[in-house]
């Protein structure tokens, strides 16, 4: 079956979603590691050794002439660490955004293995010890799903099937809500499941032991979510919109801060202040006046009572307003705030 009808035939089965992400390998050179992804490793060994190969792939649509190459070499992802630990499970995973709704669908080829021939993708991915994953098996010739929860690994699911190694194949997940599809070469290879574990998350490549595996044209089809940071603002500003600013910031893997939500949205991303950082780490409270304008940074508190975020609002001052004022004012948004969202891991859903 050529693979035009392969997507044609998971273009009927899978859901439509509003925005899509392509990722083409071919914009990094051969040997460096794509950005925009970072290696993660579960189990024991080394992590794997993620890198742009050339290799030959078939053409995504049916060529018009029969005169066409049935193959382009052209940039492809591959695993090529030969680490022969046996519970040691490699992962590549996409940065560029969390997904609640969506499919991801890419083709792959099993290359080689001692110890192991597999190839998976990992989704609804938390860290390396909190995520699903879907993968086939040459060697065992199945495709199993199973989920990790706090380093423990579930029992598998998924039918007996042939799995050809140094071909391509196609593999997709679909999610929507708390329900989880399968799709091999095309075809759905067993009923949807359901499972509430974890509602949103990264996703990314998968493979274990010592299995040398490759990836191509993966496609995430998803429908755009707003952070509960985000709708947490926006509901606040909703409700009181005489608040001139409104930010909520967190703490970065560099050990700064930034912005993860704002009453202007084109302000995520940026970076934050020692201000905000204390307020984190410390608990500490900020306050400052210019021309008419009062700026607090307090910490945002979970339920224990924990700074979890910090908050910086910004008021409109009136005539004779002291500092106290001011901070009971924005201690009331706060709290507001504090009553919807008691959770880091709620916060930055």
């Amino acid at each position: 079956m050529r693979y035009s009808a392969l997507c044609l035939l998971f273009a009927l089965a899978a859901p439509a979603f509003g925005a899509e992400i392509k990722i083409d390998f071919s914009e990094f050179a051969a040997g460096s590691a794509p950005t925009n992804f970072h290696r993660a490793l579960a189990g024991g060994g080394q992590p794997g050794d993620w890198k742009i190969v050339m290799d030959d792939v078939p053409p995504l649509l049916a060529p018009l002439s029969d005169k066409a190459p049935d193959v382009t070499r052209r940039a492809v992802l591959a695993q090529t660490s030969q680490d022969m630990t046996d519970e040691r499970f490699p992962m590549f995973i996409y940065d560029g955004d969390t997904f609640k709704d969506f499919t991801f669908n890419t083709r792959f080829k099993i290359v080689s293995g001692v110890m192991e021939q597999m190839a998976g993708v990992v989704f609804r991915f938390q860290n390396a010890s909190n995520f699903y994953v879907v993968r086939a098996s040459a060697l065992g010739h199945n495709l199993r799903f199973y989920k990790v929860v706090d380093g423990l690994r579930s029992d598998p699911i998924g039918p007996q099937l042939e799995i050809t190694n140094n071909v391509w194949h196609t593999l997709a997940v679909g999610c929507q809500g708390n329900q989880l599809t399968f799709w091999l070469d095309g075809r759905l290879v067993m009923p949807p499941l359901q499972d509430n574990t974890f509602a949103v998350g990264k996703v990314g490549f998968w493979t274990k032991s010592d299995a040398v595996t490759y990836f191509s044209d993966p496609v995430i089809d998803y429908t755009p979510r707003i952070p509960v940071a985000q709708s947490l603002v926006k509901s606040i500003m909703k409700k009181q919109p005489r608040i001139l600013g409104l930010r909520i910031y967190a703490l970065d893997e560099q050990g700064g801060t930034h912005i993860i939500a704002s009453k202007d949205e084109n302000e995520v991303g940026q970076s934050g202040t020692d201000a905000e950082k204390k307020a984190i780490t410390d608990g500490a409270i900020f306050y400052g006046r210019e021309k008419g304008v009062d700026t607090l940074v307090l910490p945002f508190r979970d339920r224990n009572g924990d700074p979890m975020a910090a908050v910086l609002v910004k008021l409109k001052s009136f005539f004779g307003e002291t500092q106290q004022n001011a901070l009971i004012r924005a201690t009331m948004i706060l709290k507001s705030m504090q009553a919807e969202v008691t959770s880091s891991d709620q916060l930055r859903q």
